[in-house]
């Protein structure tokens, strides 16, 4: 009957099954040090977050050792050093309160102290989201519409706009991925924030807002809040670094790791000789190049005029408009213009480069060339 009612007792998944629970207790009587590291191990490789940690590149697998083992080995040596173990012991807790403690506190306060340390500004602009999400009236719930009092992970809801209805239908999350480069990225606010005034501000709770609210007009759904976080913060430019060792001269290293030196980047004299060289030569094909842009319209100046702003608006600079925007400017058809660029890009595909090197140095030489060619066209309209 006691054990009928102890398994009755235990915690359960969600699809009904009992969660397996260690036998914490005796293991620590015991002093049994490799069942409790095995047990660990066991709560590391199923922790919702950690393994969510993982799929998303956070935990870095270094040497011969895998992820999984290195964060049991820190919670191992935390839980050691804090005396836990021998207050479980003290406290008289059973093996539901010692498995739910290790793997919900401790664990979870580990990592998140981790995430904290190596990705300040994106763990900080998560928590932002959830916090405005949460608490601004311009959102709400959809995933409790008819049960008010369901309980579900924060990651897990579903947000939208408070103004859309509650049978708003939900888009794939592919979808939603294509429709939020709609939104445009935003400016970093370099403003320092804190106690300690070392960090930037990156964006406003009230741009946060209404760049929350962009995006969800771009993806037209309900959405959950991990999905929502990871498109609010692909708008915002996040610079968190990272640093992880390169190799060196200590005693710790791993044996089977490759050795290897950081490549020098720096200009060689023999590198600084071919790009001078190639800027020469690329020059000479300028020349040719625009030679037989004019001759492509028989000579005439106005034709050659205009064919040489399609270049520039067209190719060279990457805010130059529409083709519909270039042609009105330039006061010609749409058809017009199309045609220019089909001889533009004949003219183009004959140029024939050594290498990728002689090619940037055309386009810088030709980008030169045509600025000044279009800001003296300007100067004769306006005089």
């Amino acid at each position: 009957m006691n054990a009928a009612n102890e398994t009755a007792n235990l915690p359960r998944a969600a699809s009904g099954k009992p969660i397996k629970i260690g036998k914490w207790i005796d293991s620590l009587k015991a002093s049994d040090v490799n069942q409790i590291w095995l047990e660990l191990h066991r709560l590391v490789s199923s922790h919702p977050l950690v393994r969510a940690s993982k799929r998303a590149g956070f935990l870095v697998e270094e040497g011969k050792y895998n992820a999984y083992t290195d964060l049991t080995q820190e919670l191992f040596v935390a839980l050691l050093s804090k005396d836990r173990f021998q207050h479980y012991l003290e406290t008289g807790m059973s093996d539901v309160e010692v498995e739910a403690e290790i793997s919900q506190i401790e664990l979870t306060n580990m990592l998140t102290a981790e995430l904290r340390k190596r990705y300040p500004e994106s763990y900080r602009l998560a928590r932002r989201v959830s916090t405005l999400i949460q608490t601004s009236e311009t959102f709400k719930r959809f995933d409790n519409r008819n049960n008010p009092e369901a309980h579900r992970r924060l990651a897990d809801r579903l947000y939208g706009l408070s103004a859309w209805q509650d049978t708003k239908t939900r888009r794939d999350v592919q979808e939603m991925d294509e429709r939020v480069k709609a939104v445009p990225f935003y400016k970093r606010d370099t403003r320092m924030v804190g106690c300690t005034g070392d960090a930037q501000i990156v964006i406003s709770n009230v741009e946060l807002e209404k760049l929350i609210v962009r995006v969800f007009k771009a993806i037209d759904s309900p959405v959950d809040v991990r999905s929502l976080r990871s498109f609010v913060m692909s708008r915002l430019p996040i610079m968190d670094i990272h640093l992880v060792p390169v190799g060196g001269s200590g005693e710790n290293e791993d044996d089977d790791r490759a050795p290897f030196e950081i490549a020098d980047v720096r200009e060689t004299p023999e590198d600084d000789y071919l790009r001078r060289e190639g800027e020469a030569e690329a020059e000479t094909f300028v020349d040719g190049f625009l030679s037989d842009l004019s001759k492509a319209v028989r000579g005439k100046v106005k034709q050659y005029d205009r064919i040489v702003n399609v270049l520039w608006h067209c190719y060279l600079i990457s805010d130059g408009g529409t083709q519909i925007e270039i042609a009105e400017m330039l006061g010609v058809s749409d058809s017009l213009v199309s045609d220019y660029r089909k001889r533009i890009e004949s003219l183009l595909q004959n140029l024939t480069f050594n290498g990728i090197n002689e090619a940037r140095q055309f386009e810088k030489a030709l980008k030169k060339k045509v600025r000044g060619m279009v800001a003296e066209e300007r100067v004769e309209v306006s005089a």
